[in-house]
């Protein structure tokens, strides 16, 4: 029986994948604009940041277009197609499960793992006063 749950499941990924890579490059927010001094310094303030995810996991499509929306250029590792990435993720947080946010500050790091409290994590550090779209 768990042989066939497994094969259902991979057969609705497998179905659903092409779904949501169209869903990420055709469905992408318009990005907010800075001054060129401001993106320096949000692009400055990325170089901490590292996002793990897969590229057909709807929670990580949400995440992406955040990121995309307030123009960050976060770093990207694919857990599912990168094995140094996944034991990166499993060393560093604990676990496999994506999305997840690795923060570098003050000598450490922070593993963040809900979409939605990576998306308001990024929405209060770097949301624009007067955003214009």
């Amino acid at each position: 029986m768990k042989i066939l749950v497994r094969y259902f499941f991979k057969g609705v990924r497998l179905v659903l994948a092409p779904v949501m890579i169209a869903r990420d490059r055709f469905g992408r927010p318009e990005p907010v604009t800075r001054t060129q001094r401001a993106q320096a310094e949000v692009d400055r303030a990325c170089q901490s940041l590292t996002l793990y995810q897969f590229r057909t996991c709807p929670f990580c499509v949400k995440v992406r277009h955040e990121m995309h929306r307030l123009a960050l250029p976060i770093a990207l590792r694919d857990t599912q197609h990168d094995d140094a990435a996944r034991q990166a993720l499993k060393a560093g947080g604990g676990r496999v499960k994506v999305p997840c946010l690795a923060i570098e500050e003050n000598g450490g790091t922070e593993w963040m793992y809900e979409s939605d409290a990576i998306k308001a994590y990024l929405q209060k550090r770097f949301e624009p006063d007067t955003a214009t779209v």
